[in-house]
């Protein structure tokens, strides 16, 4: 299963390498942990929204409307049983002053944001093993200060999956968080990944040498 970071799909040489991942591996399932904005896709991908998107699209696709799309499935506090496994998925960024609102008062570039009752939708889920996230938990990673949202460790904490891949910071990183695999994942113009579902195993994989 191919696994890729962010997109940014409307620049039009990112779009380009994004394309040519699916063009080179012929992927039967994809995953992307969000600031996809490309959402006509050769091969089934689930994804999760990020602070970068169409966010007309994605309400269209919260609400279950798919014109205009193609084989582009949104991850919102909800989980999809991908090539055997579990994949669950919180779509948006943390902003401390609209994690108390309904999702029905974000409007405009403020609904790139995640609210408390889609992180309580989301801890409801069950049986997930892989989470995809675009904020960061706390304990990830490192600028000389934390940027990680303890509302995604008590996520982690709450769902207990075997791994947890991060979009957003454009860096590879690896930890162990509350029982779980934790992976930032490197851009999609950088580096892609391999995921092997049986047994959960991740593989990093440069682009220009394939390994």
């Amino acid at each position: 299963m191919l696994v890729l970071g962010d997109a940014h799909a409307s620049d039009p040489d990112r779009r380009e390498m994004l394309l040519e991942h699916y063009r080179r591996l012929e992927p039967d399932a994809v995953l992307q942990v969000g600031d996809l904005e490309r959402y006509e896709l050769p091969a089934p991908t689930w994804f999760i929204a990020g602070n970068n998107e169409d966010f007309e699209t994605i309400e269209a696709l919260r609400e279950g409307k798919t014109a205009g799309t193609r084989n582009v499935h949104l991850l919102a506090s909800s989980a999809a049983t991908v090539e055997g496994i579990r994949v669950a998925g919180l779509s948006g960024n943390y902003a401390p002053t609209k994690y108390d609102l309904p999702r029905s008062e974000l409007s405009g570039e403020r609904r790139r944001h995640f609210t408390h009752e889609d992180v309580e939708r989301a801890a409801e889920l069950s049986d997930v093993n892989v989470l995809l996230l675009h904020e960061a938990p706390t304990g990830l990673l490192s600028y000389g200060y934390d940027p990680g949202c303890e509302r995604v460790n008590e996520l982690l904490e709450a769902l207990s999956p075997e791994l947890c891949l991060v979009g957003h910071h454009h860096r590879h990183r690896e930890v162990e968080l509350e029982g779980a695999r934790v992976v930032s994942l490197a851009p999609a113009w950088e580096r892609y990944y391999e995921l092997e579902p049986e047994t959960l195993a991740l593989e990093s994989r440069g682009i220009d040498a394939g390994e």
